[in-house]
């Protein structure tokens, strides 16, 4: 028989399974009301609109184009609505630094691939987006943690990434309701990161697949619009913009973006071509005409949805949550970040409440890259309806207290 592990590369052991994507089997379940995925409700995706757009295409002299390979940058009609977009979020470009991807995931992995060798460091927040970990892990790195508020100096971070064989190749962060904690930065604390990577001679990756999902509170300029406003231009900066379509539009069709530096789009766009040559030309010719016509008003439909969803959390949190138990309070996004007693294990209780209270979350251990955290919990509000929230809750609640209250 072969002997597959031995034959394998070096990386593959880096490779971990996710617990969010395994945890997505649990939705299948009717008996459990899940908070896990951090997903978009499938009942607000505009599927006429998909529809029309698809029928139009292959029903007419486009159909012959978007059935053909195309090019690697992406689709132009896609990537000219992406400039206007990026535009709107005080970012001037051409269509010259985008690059479309199958999906934000597959950029990120993309970065890992250019920007990452063997020892090197990424300086992530603690805790950060569970996708963007594995997608790092795979390029032999170290993690560091990333705080916009630390007295940590840059010579420390360079000695440190010196220490573990290499340098600090970027920071990443998702500065607008983050996975999975749904805080954001402020205006000053997005400047300090861009002057920490200054002084640091690194990239910013900007992951922003929540963006346009505000509820609450003032927009806040984007990293890529600060760092151009500061430097000159896009072709001046450091940061790269991860954008997607997955939570506002459709996660199926599998459209993200990246938005650089020309420079650093042309380097991305030769690991396109040997990664799988081009994204989908339909998919994206379908989600051009659905974004021109209806991206504004779709997404003002599913936040007024999502922003009740998120209320109703919070006020059943309030409600039902034992004393000692603390949790974030977003202005947009899909996630609550729950922390729980100290002592208190977010894994075993995620057992128990499948079985007994049935009701379904993400440990926050998942996010942690050095599997600290284990008393957090992600909670997502985006699928479940107030009945439900509110059912969830208080049994989650309930289970909770039970529980503390033994430990004393």
């Amino acid at each position: 028989m072969t002997t597959w592990d031995s034959l394998y590369a070096r990386r593959a052991t880096r490779m971990r399974a996710s617990e969010i994507r395994e945890l997505l089997k649990l939705l299948d379940r009717p008996d459990v009301i899940s908070f896990a995925g951090g997903i978009p409700d499938p009942a607000l995706f505009p599927a006429e609109a998909f529809q029309k757009a698809y029928a139009e295409i292959l029903g007419g002299p486009d159909a012959e184009r978007a059935l053909q390979y195309g090019v690697s940058e992406g689709s132009p009609r896609l990537r000219a609505w992406i400039v206007d977009h990026m535009g709107k979020l005080g970012v001037s470009c051409t269509p010259d630094n985008i690059l479309v991807t199958s999906g934000s995931q597959q950029g990120l992995d993309y970065i890992g691939k250019l920007f990452l060798s063997e020892g090197d460091t990424a300086l992530v927040q603690w805790p950060t987006y569970l996708g963007a970990v594995q997608a790092f892990n795979a390029y032999e790195l170290s993690f560091d943690r990333l705080d916009p508020r630390t007295n940590r100096s840059p010579a420390e971070y360079r000695s440190q990434a010196q220490e573990k064989g290499g340098a600090v190749k970027f920071a990443y962060l998702s500065p607008d309701f983050a996975n999975p904690t749904g805080l954001s930065l402020d205006l000053e604390e997005r400047r300090r990161i861009l002057s920490l990577a200054k002084d640091l001679s690194c990239a910013v990756i900007e992951d922003a697949p929540y963006e346009s999902l505000r509820y609450d509170g003032e927009a806040v300029p984007a990293l890529l619009s600060l760092d151009c406003a500061q430097n000159g231009g896009i072709e001046n900066s450091r940061t790269l913009y991860c954008g997607s379509f997955s939570k506002s539009l459709s996660p199926g069709l599998r459209l993200g973006w990246i938005c650089a530096a020309s420079e650093v789009v042309s380097r991305l766009v030769l690991i396109k071509q040997a990664s799988d040559l081009n994204t989908p030309v339909l998919n994206q010719e379908a989600m051009a005409r659905v974004a021109e016509s209806d991206f504004e008003t779709h997404t003002a439909k599913t936040n007024a949805v999502y922003k009740t969803r998120r209320d109703a959390m919070l006020a059943a949190l309030e409600r039902h949550m034992p004393e000692g138990v603390r949790w974030t309070r977003p202005e947009g996004g899909m996630f609550i970040w729950v922390e729980l007693p100290a002592g208190t294990n977010a894994s075993e209780l995620l057992e128990r409440s499948v079985e007994t209270a049935k009701v379904a979350f993400v440990p926050g251990g998942a996010f942690h890259p050095d599997g600290s955290g284990r008393n957090t919990l992600r909670l997502s509000f985006s699928c479940a309806e107030e009945d439900k929230i509110e059912a969830g809750i208080s049994r989650l609640g309930s289970l909770i207290a039970e529980i503390v209250t033994s430990r004393r």
